[in-house]
């Protein structure tokens, strides 16, 4: 079913673009429509086009020519879309002839967020682990078709496809995608988001870990004078309660710091941390207001919980997650936050269900967060005999040193989509995108153009 049009308003970015901002009502489940008894989701989204200003103004009636769209898929789980001028690479797109589409995913920015408050609406522990369950790729993916329904409702019938871009999270539900609505793609880009084919995190994990680990070694090989002052660090959140806007600093959310590692910078930024809050301890014997609101701000959780709840879930087909990362991690001592080890390591893309403490967000659906992590049900998120027949160009980015899709098992994916191109780096880290869109872009559209001989 097409998407319900709720409102849409223009405006321009002077000198840019021309911005519509959409919101539309959606099935929160769509085995039970609203026309069956089955509730909505509100939608936000937000198109861009090339702002076109001429010398001369000629008055013009809307086009009504199909449009080139260009879908983006956000990262995440979790996490809202920004206002499109904020993208370096829309400029590049935009130059193709491409209109790009921003969806906040289900539960996040405007599209009807998720938060402790909201969730709760819902009922009790079982009833809100069951609604989150509807909060997945898949049904990611049926928004974006209801969505691409409406929009192309009045396009002849063979101009009706559009193109997907998806970005870490976004590529797994590109895949989704891949699998459930082929028919809907005219081609999908992928960066940093070929997805493990897996039916649990564990084996997502087994692999993740080591890049981890080399990411850890890198860090106190730039800066080794930082080994003791996180020892320095931990052994006073190991004395001392210490309170954040969001909840409580303690040494398992400290060395969830290492979540930064896989950014372009990431090492810098914790160092800058590190030293900010051991030059603290060292003058004030505590923390000073602005270190603590530099690592609050460098966790936000409480901010995007779908993230920390949903987070190992969008691995699994079938089985139950089990809290796996944390299973991992008390395997190996380097972990240790006691000091005991030569250096104390810090995690990475993670979650542990010690968050439900450090976090008063996630504290309050601790009970559902539980659920979800020994639910079984999860329905399958990709179709790998429809991929491996696939006929939807997709063209990949892939980073070989990437800390959150690994390189091997992104690799054994591209493999079994049929006819995916990939350009495949080690000069990059997971947020290229962002970091450094003009070449990401320019070697995504080579490979679609077939410029390389």
């Amino acid at each position: 079913m097409a998407a319900k049009l709720i409102d849409k308003r223009l405006h321009n970015v002077p000198g840019k673009m021309r911005v519509a901002e959409w919101f539309f009502d959606v099935p929160v489940d769509y085995n039970k429509l609203p026309s069956e008894g089955g509730s909505t989701l509100r939608l936000f989204a937000r198109s861009v086009s090339r702002l076109d200003t001429p010398v001369e103004q000629q008055p013009k009636e809307e086009s009504k020519a199909p449009i080139s769209w260009l879908l983006y898929l956000q990262g995440g789980p979790g996490f809202g879309c920004g206002p499109p001028q904020n993208y370096a690479w829309v400029e590049p797109v935009l130059s193709k002839g491409y209109q790009v589409m921003f969806m906040d995913q289900r539960g996040t920015g405007l599209s009807q967020t998720i938060t402790a408050g909201t969730l709760a609406r819902q009922g009790n522990p079982i009833q809100q682990a069951e609604y989150l369950k509807h909060f997945r790729a898949d049904n990611i993916v049926n928004d974006c078709e209801a969505i691409r329904q409406y929009l192309t409702q009045d396009y002849p019938e063979d101009q009706r496809k559009w193109s997907i871009m998806g970005q870490s999270f976004g590529g797994f539900c590109a895949t989704t995608y891949l699998s459930k609505y082929p028919h809907s793609l005219k081609e999908a880009f992928i960066c940093a988001g070929l997805p493990p084919l897996v039916n649990d995190p564990d084996p997502v994990y087994a692999r993740t870990y080591e890049k981890v680990l080399e990411r850890n070694k890198v860090y106190y090989s730039k800066y080794p004078e930082d080994i003791e002052r996180v020892k320095t660090i931990m052994k006073y959140l190991t004395a001392n309660k210490v309170a954040l806007p969001s909840g409580w600093l303690t040494p398992a959310r400290f060395q969830q710091l290492g979540l930064l590692f896989g950014f372009h910078g990431g090492i810098d930024t914790v160092h800058d941390v590190v030293l900010r809050a051991c030059s603290d301890l060292e003058i004030f014997d505590s923390f000073t207001q602005p270190t603590l609101a530099t690592i609050d701000g460098n966790g936000g959780m409480d901010n995007n919980i779908i993230y920390a709840i949903l987070h190992e879930a969008i691995y699994c087909q079938g089985k139950s997650s089990r809290w796996s990362a944390d299973r991992k991690v008390k395997q190996d001592i380097r972990f240790k936050t006691d000091g005991s080890q030569p250096e104390i390591y810090f995690t990475g893309e993670m979650v542990f269900p010690d968050m439900l403490d450090s976090y008063s967000e996630l504290n309050k659906i601790r009970e559902a967060a539980e659920i979800l992590a020994k639910t079984e049900d999860w329905p399958a998120l990709y179709n790998e005999d429809v991929l491996a027949q696939n006929e939807v160009p997709v063209y990949a980015a892939t980073y070989i040193d990437d800390m959150y899709v690994h390189y091997d098992l992104a690799s054994q994916t591209a493999a079994k989509i049929k006819g995916t191109k990939q350009f495949i780096t080690n000069t990059m880290y997971h947020d290229a995108l962002r970091s450094k869109s003009g070449e990401v872009m320019r070697q995504l559209f080579a490979l679609r153009d077939d410029t390389i001989d």
